[in-house]
This record gives C-alpha cells, structure tokens and sequence, in this order.
C-alpha cells in the first residue's frame, strides 16, 4: 500500500496577482524537490505542470494531490527545509477554510487517486474525524493488513 493526500487552500487573492507572487515563484522549486524526494510516488498536474490550474471547489479553491510510499516519507518532505519554508507563509497566500484541508488515505500500489476519490476521503475526515479511511499527518493510522 501507498498512501495518497490531499490538500486544498482559499486563495486569498487570484494566483496571478502580486499577493501571490511569492507563493508562485517557489511552486516549481517546490514541486521538483517533492518529486525528486524519497518514496515520492506521483503527483496530480493539470496543462501547467502543477495543479494550481485545476479548480473542481470554486475558483479560489486550489488542490494538490500526490501520492507518496509511507506516511513517514510524505511528512519528511512537508517538514524538510524546502516545502517548510513555504509553510511558514501560507496565512500570506491563503485563508482559513474552516474545515479540514488535509487528508491521507491509502492507496493500492499504483492507483491514481482522482479528485471525486479524494473529496469523498476529506468529506469523510470532515464528518467522522481520523480514522483508518481518511486521517491526517497529526493523527496517522496504520497501513492496513
């Protein structure tokens, strides 16, 4: 088993707007490192190259969604030095949702998630909180047997 997240963000202005310049120029840097990263599996792009173009929950909603060999090589990427740095500026770029914005799940060795699968495993965090079919980096479950 693999394990495939998905993370949304409200954008707090368009994406091609001075606001979210810096958000912006680091995605490509971003994206590189995360593919070049150990157990990096795939990764949801739209035309772009990233995902930033795709907007299946309004047109200030933006996915990322990726899929990664362990739980533990997705969470050294989100918190190595590169992505990290980022991080620490998403209230610059994006508002609070509200809601859950993260959600892992695993996934069969190659299996693409799509975009309905994934909503379904957010709406599913969102409703029963984490459990072994949907749950976040904080609050992790086990591979299944």
């Amino acid at each position: 088993m693999h394990v495939a997240q998905l993370n949304i963000a409200r954008l707090l202005a368009p994406i091609e707007s001075t606001k979210l310049a810096g958000f912006v120029r680091r995605l490509d840097e971003v994206n590189a490192v995360a593919d070049g990263a150990p157990g990096f599996v795939w990764r949801l792009q739209g035309e772009s190259g990233n995902a930033t173009d795709l907007r299946p929950w309004g047109d200030d909603v933006i996915v990322n969604m990726s899929v990664w060999e362990s739980v533990a090589a997705l969470r050294d990427y989100v918190y190595g030095p590169e992505h990290a740095a980022v991080l620490r500026r998403r209230r610059d770029w994006f508002g609070v949702l509200g809601a859950p914005h993260l959600v892992l799940w695993y996934v069969a060795v190659g299996h693409e998630p799509d975009l309905v699968e994934a909503r379904e495993r957010l709406d599913r965090l969102e409703r029963d909180g984490p459990g072994p079919e949907a749950f976040t980096l904080r609050a992790p479950f086990p591979v299944p047997a």
